[in-house]
């Protein structure tokens, strides 16, 4: 038995965002603090297979090392070693209520949203359909299905003309509709580009989510902690090195630029606070969420939320929450006390031990 409680950070998975969910990942293992944790890392590879940190047998408080092993290995040994899990997973598999639903499976805690709110985030258009229904503006869209792109894809693309004229601009941003980092996401210029973006988006997945282009619009992003009681904090500012927050831009050191303190009036950060709340509230957020936003002049349109936002040292998400007093280390912290409060208080260091 142990005073530390033992926390196994999830990452990896088997998902384009594999490499970004490793920088996370490790992020959260450095912050974790020694004397009150025993942290571990657990590394799902992109062929689903798990591998325990081979260090880990020199920790007492943790498992034994072991790779390979299958979900089912690895959860008996999951179940065994850890009191609760923090989740560094981005996309599919640790974001989208997978992996929450297998961890509730085996009775083990762990950070962030539950399984249905995690879906509905990860979903963009489900997500979308659920705020414009409670009236909270969002930029045009639709959605697109491979066998229906497959079997017409002049009819698909009629469509996206269609989007493109009531909107008034040429550009639309293609992206999956169940995938975060960029990934798979293109601005088609023209509807000479508009094919290719879209093959793009189904490369990683049956679905794609076609978007207007919003010009001059201001890329604000909105930090949200807690749960029943959560706090909003931002907006951070994103003032993106490419032509839009593309996956390069969004990780290459040195091509982007990013403030945790946007510079805007009381009246605009008030309006963008009440509706990243109501963002999180909507899905039945817990924990933590960043909700993007495009701002362009006169209006204010909610982009997406993100309930796994980045952890990586140029993620803004953290350095939000750190701008409002409240450091990395502490903010995994909080995420780790949220997580144990919704299991009942019930991953005790030992508890689960046997």
């Amino acid at each position: 038995m142990t005073d530390r409680l033992r926390v196994a950070v999830l990452v990896g998975g088997p998902s384009a965002e594999h490499d970004v969910s490793l920088v996370s990942g490790e992020a959260v293992l450095r912050a974790l603090d020694p004397a009150r944790y025993a942290p571990f890392r657990v590394e799902i590879g992109r062929d689903g297979r798990w591998s325990f940190d081979e260090g880990a047998q020199e920790r007492t408080d943790a498992p034994p090392g072991a790779s390979g092993l299958t979900l089912a290995a690895a959860l008996e040994r999951l179940a065994a070693g850890a009191d609760v899990a923090f989740i560094a997973l981005h996309g599919p598999f640790g974001e989208d209520g997978t992996i929450q639903a297998i961890l509730e499976g085996i009775g083990l805690p762990y950070t962030g949203a539950g399984v249905a709110a995690s879906a509905v985030g990860m979903d963009k258009a489900l997500f979308k359909r659920l705020i414009e229904g409670m009236g909270i503006p969002v930029t045009p869209w639709i959605e697109l299905f491979r066998p229906r792109w497959t079997a017409d894809r002049d009819g698909e693309l009629a469509r996206l003309e269609e989007l493109a004229r009531e909107a008034g601009d040429p550009r639309l941003m293609v992206k999956p509709a169940a995938l975060g980092s960029s990934v798979g996401m293109t601005l088609a210029h023209d509807a000479g580009e508009r094919a290719g973006a879209v093959d793009e988006a189904f490369a990683h997945g049956p679905r794609a989510l076609v978007e207007a282009y919003v010009a001059d619009a201001r890329e604000l992003e909105l930090a949200v902690l807690g749960s029943d009681d959560a706090q909003v904090f931002g907006p951070g500012e994103v003032f993106p090195g490419h032509e839009f927050y593309d996956y390069t831009a969004k990780y290459e050191d040195g091509v982007s630029r990013t403030t945790p303190t946007a510079e805007v009036d009381g009246e605009l950060r008030d309006r963008l606070r009440h509706l990243a709340l109501a963002a999180f509230r909507a899905i039945g957020a817990e924990a933590m969420a960043r909700v993007d936003f495009l701002v362009p002049p006169g209006r204010v349109l909610l982009s997406e939320i993100n309930t796994i936002p980045g952890f990586t040292p140029i993620s803004l998400y953290p350095a939000v929450v750190e701008a409002a007093g409240i450091s990395f280390a502490d903010l995994c912290t909080q995420l780790i006390d949220l997580g144990v409060a919704r299991a009942g208080g019930s991953a005790s260091a030992g508890d689960r031990a046997g």
